[in-house]
């Protein structure tokens, strides 16, 4: 299913908090830039990779998995509505299951990163699915 400009539009108006799955610390990496991008228009970023686990990415506290980081976020009285892919679409199925078992709202596959099977599951679990887009040209787009 694909959603239309008024549906992205409506997503990311009602969306607060981004987890961002594969987020590196290097600023030159698509993921820092559009994570940098996210905060800078508001967004609530969660960094999630577990190779910097316990590190500070963009000045926020990154989690091993989106399960630690929903658990954090709970704890605060918050919940992750996105989350935003950074990884090859052949790991995508694991992060979707994650994202379904901790409640997400949305799972959104940056631009490359497309698994049918993944996104079929997310949907029939009843999430919002973006797949082979990227969050930052959709929201400059939506809200232009």
């Amino acid at each position: 299913m694909m959603l239309d400009a008024d549906a992205i539009r409506a997503l990311l108006t009602e969306s607060h908090t981004i987890a961002v799955v594969g987020l590196s610390t290097k600023p030159e990496r698509p993921s820092y830039d559009v994570a940098k991008y996210l905060q800078l228009h508001g967004y609530r970023i969660v960094p999630v990779n577990p190779m910097h686990a316990g590190e500070h990415i963009l000045g926020e506290y990154c989690h091993a998995t989106l399960t630690q980081a929903a658990a954090a976020l709970k704890s605060a009285g918050a919940r992750i509505d996105i989350v935003d892919c950074f990884r090859k679409s052949e790991h995508v199925a694991p992060v979707v299951d994650e994202a379904i078992a901790v409640g997400a709202r949305c799972v959104w596959m940056q631009l490359g990163v497309i698994d049918h099977d993944a996104a079929a599951k997310a949907q029939g679990a009843g999430l919002i699915v973006v797949m082979d887009k990227c969050i930052k040209i959709e929201h400059a787009f939506v809200t232009r």
